[in-house]
C-alpha cells in the first residue's frame, strides 16, 4: 500500500475512493468495514476500547439507519480489517475516513459518520506532520462544499468546511473539514458529538415558548428593536447598560436611558440577534451586523450556546434554510448546546436554569491570568470599550489617539492576551515586542498621559466586568503600572531602548524583576569593548568560563534578567538551544546580532557537550 495513503501525506498517490456500486451498496461497504475495525481495535491485542466506541455511537450506528449492512459482500479492499497492529488500525481508518469524505449523497448520518472518521484519523496521526497533512488531504477532497451548519433531525450540527471553531477564551481549536457538533448536551467529548442524542433527544420546538413577537421603542436619538423570542439571555445588554436594557422591568427597552453610541454598542454586541436599532427611522442593519467585516466563526461559550458570527449559512436536513425569527439576524446568531431550549435550534437560555456545565480543569490546575480575565473576548470588550468610550473624552488622551488604526483595540487586546498567559495572538499577527515598540518610539509620552492611561484602562476594566477580586486586580494593575512606565521611558526623545527584546509574560508570581535588572532606555550606553577572552582556534575546546560568558555584556545580563542568568554556566545550559535560535536570528543580543565569528563559538559549544 502507498506510503503516502498510510501515513496521509500529500503526495501523488492516488486518494481512497469509495467502493463500487450504488450509493446504498457504498455506504453498506463503509458499515461492514467500520464494524470489523471496531472488533479489531477491542481485540486484547489492541485494548482500544476508546477507538472502538467512537467507530460503533458515531460511525456504525448513523449509517446503519441508511442501509441495512448485514447483507453485504465483504469484497472490498480493506487489508487492515482483521489485522491486530495498531498501525494498521490507523491505516484502515485513514482508508475509511477518506472514503465516507468522497461519498456525496447528501445524508446527515453520512455527515455524522464522515465527521466521526475525520475527527479520529486526525487523533490517531503519529505525529503534528501527519494530522496536518490528512487535514488537508481531506479538505481537498471536499473543497467544492460551501460552509454551512446542517441540522442532523434528532442529532447533531454537522459543520461543513468550517473556517474557525474557538473556545469561550478565544483561542482556536483544531477542526477538520467536516464536524459534528453537540447540540444534545449529553455528548461526554463536548463540543463534538459522541452519538448520545441516539438515546432520545428531539430537537422540537417548545409550545409553550416565549411568541415570536419584535417590539419597536422609539427613543431620542435611536429606535430600538427587540424580539425577547429569539433572546438568549447572556445578559450582556442588562449588566452593561442597566438604564437602558431592564432586567424584570416593563417596558424592558427604555431607548433615551443612554447616549446613542452605548446603545448602539450594546445592540451590536446582542450574541442572538434579537436586537436592532434604527436612526432616523430607517434601521440600521448593516451597522448591527458589523458590515460584513467579521469572519465565519462559531464560539463554543463556556456553559452555555454556540455564537455564530460571520453570516455561516444554517440549514435544514433538505439543504433549505432554517426560518428565522421576526427581525433575527442571519449574519450573527446562537445555537442551543444544552439540549434544553424551548426554541430550538436556537438557544432560549434554558442552560442557566438546567445547570449545563462543561467539563471543569483538572482539579488543582491554577488559571492562566487571561484565563481568568475572561481570554481574548473580555480583554477585547475592555480595549473597544476603553477606545471608543473613554478615549474620546478624554483631553490628554484624545489628541494621541485621533488617527489610531480602525484596528487598534483588537490589537492591543491580543497584546494583553498574550502578556498574560494566553497564545501568541499578538506576535502571530504583529510580529511582537519589535512592533509594539515601534508604536512609540518618538512619540515622547508624558508622566500626564501615563497616568490618565492607567486610570482610564482600569475603570474600562471594571466597566467591561472583567474579575474584581483583589489577586487578579493586583496581577492586572501591576503589568499596566509597568508596561505604561516602559512606554513613556521608550518614548523619550534621547531614548535607545533595546530593539530586540522578547514579550513579557506576565503570571501569578511575576514582578518586574528588583531595580536595576532591566537596561534603560535612557542610560547612557558606554562603548562595547567586545570579548574579553581571545576566542577559541578551531581545534581548541570550548569551555563556558574561557570562552562564552565573556561574551554577554553586563547589558545583555540586565535585559534576560527576567528569565534566567547569562554569567551562570547552568542556566545558559539549560536554555542554550533557544540562546543559540536567538543569536542566529539575530534578536539576541537586544540592542544588535553577533558577528558571525561569535555565533560560530556558542554553537561549538552547544555541540561538544558544553564544557564548563
Amino acid at each position: 500500500m502507498d506510503r503516502n495513503i498510510r501515513s496521509g501525506g500529500t503526495g501523488a498517490a492516488p486518494p481512497p475512493v469509495p467502493p463500487p456500486g450504488p450509493p446504498g451498496t457504498q455506504i453498506a461497504a463503509l458499515v461492514s468495514a467500520a464494524r470489523r475495525l471496531s472488533q479489531a481495535a477491542a481485540a486484547p491485542s489492541l485494548a482500544r476500547a476508546d477507538v472502538a466506541s467512537r467507530l460503533d455511537a458515531s460511525v456504525v450506528r448513523p449509517l446503519s439507519l441508511i442501509t441495512a449492512a448485514d447483507s453485504l459482500a465483504g469484497d472490498q479492499d480493506d487489508r487492515a480489517a482483521d489485522g491486530d497492529r495498531a498501525a494498521e488500525l490507523d491505516e484502515a481508518i485513514w482508508r475509511l475516513a477518506g472514503q465516507a469524505t468522497r461519498l456525496r449523497t447528501g445524508q446527515p448520518e453520512l455527515l455524522e459518520a464522515t465527521a466521526a472518521l475525520q475527527q479520529l484519523t486526525v487523533s490517531l496521526a503519529t505525529s503534528p506532520e501527519t494530522a496536518a497533512g490528512r487535514t488537508r488531504r481531506l479538505a481537498a477532497w471536499q473543497a467544492d462544499l460551501p460552509t454551512a451548519i446542517e441540522l442532523s433531525p434528532n442529532g447533531p450540527y454537522l459543520v461543513t468546511n468550517p473556517e474557525r471553531i474557538e473556545d469561550w477564551l478565544g483561542c482556536p481549536a483544531a477542526i477538520t473539514p467536516q464536524m459534528a457538533l453537540c447540540r444534545c448536551g449529553r455528548s461526554q467529548r463536548k463540543p463534538l458529538c459522541d452519538g448520545s442524542h441516539a438515546s432520545g433527544f428531539d430537537d422540537g420546538k417548545d409550545p409553550g415558548r416565549v411568541a415570536d413577537r419584535r417590539d419597536t421603542y422609539p427613543g431620542q436619538q435611536v429606535t430600538v428593536y427587540d424580539n425577547r423570542g429569539i433572546c438568549q439571555h447572556s445578559g450582556l445588554c442588562t449588566s452593561r447598560l442597566a438604564t437602558v436594557f431592564r432586567a424584570g422591568q416593563e417596558p424592558f427597552v427604555a431607548p433615551s436611558g443612554g447616549r446613542m453610541d452605548e446603545i448602539v454598542r450594546a445592540v451590536r454586541d446582542c450574541p442572538s440577534g434579537a436586537l436592532s436599532f434604527a436612526r432616523d427611522g430607517t434601521e440600521a442593519r448593516a451597522d448591527t451586523d458589523h458590515h460584513g467585516q467579521r469572519p465565519p466563526v462559531i464560539q463554543v461559550t463556556r456553559d452555555g450556546p454556540y455564537r455564530v458570527t460571520g453570516a455561516i449559512p444554517l440549514r435544514q436536513a433538505d439543504g433549505r434554510p432554517v426560518p428565522m425569527a421576526d427581525g433575527a439576524s442571519a449574519e450573527h446568531y446562537a445555537l442551543c448546546r444544552c439540549g434544553h431550549s424551548r426554541n430550538k435550534p436556537f438557544c432560549s437560555g434554558m442552560h442557566w436554569h438546567i445547570g449545563f456545565r462543561d467539563p471543569v480543569p483538572a482539579p488543582g490546575r491554577t488559571p492562566t491570568i487571561f484565563e481568568w480575565a475572561g481570554g481574548l473576548p473580555a480583554l477585547t470588550r475592555m480595549t473597544r470599550l476603553f477606545y471608543e468610550k473613554f478615549v474620546p473624552e478624554s483631553p490628554v488622551l484624545a489628541p494621541l489617539f485621533a488617527n489610531m488604526s480602525a484596528d487598534h483595540p483588537e490589537r492591543v487586546a491580543r497584546w494583553l492576551s498574550e502578556v498574560f498567559g494566553g497564545p501568541p495572538l499578538y506576535s502571530g499577527e504583529y510580529g511582537g515586542y519589535p512592533r509594539m515598540l515601534s508604536q512609540h518610539v518618538g512619540k515622547n509620552l508624558s508622566e500626564e498621559w501615563r497616568q490618565e492611561w492607567v486610570a482610564l484602562l482600569l475603570r474600562s476594566a471594571g466597566e467591561a466586568g472583567l474579575p474584581n477580586d483583589p489577586e487578579f486586580r493586583s496581577a492586572f494593575s501591576s503589568y499596566i503600572e509597568w508596561g505604561s512606565r516602559l512606554a513613556v521611558e521608550n518614548s523619550q526623545l534621547n531614548a535607545t531602548p533595546p530593539a530586540h527584546m522578547p514579550m513579557p509574560h506576565w503570571d501569578w508570581a511575576t514582578s518586574a524583576g528588583p531595580p536595576g535588572s532591566r537596561g534603560s532606555a535612557l542610560a547612557t550606553i558606554p562603548a562595547d569593548p567586545g570579548p574579553a577572552s581571545t576566542l577559541p582556534a578551531s581545534g581548541e575546546t570550548v569551555s563556558y568560563e574561557k570562552h562564552i560568558r565573556q561574551l554577554f555584556r553586563q547589558r545583555d545580563r540586565q535585559s534576560m534578567s527576567f528569565a534566567f542568568d547569562l554569567w551562570s554556566c547552568e542556566d545558559v545550559r539549560s536554555h542554550a538551544s533557544a540562546i543559540l535560535q536567538r543569536l542566529r536570528s539575530g534578536t539576541m543580543p537586544c540592542d544588535g546580532p553577533w558577528p558571525a565569528e561569535w555565533i560560530d563559538v556558542f554553537a561549538r559549544w552547544t555541540d561538544t557537550g558544553q564544557p564548563a
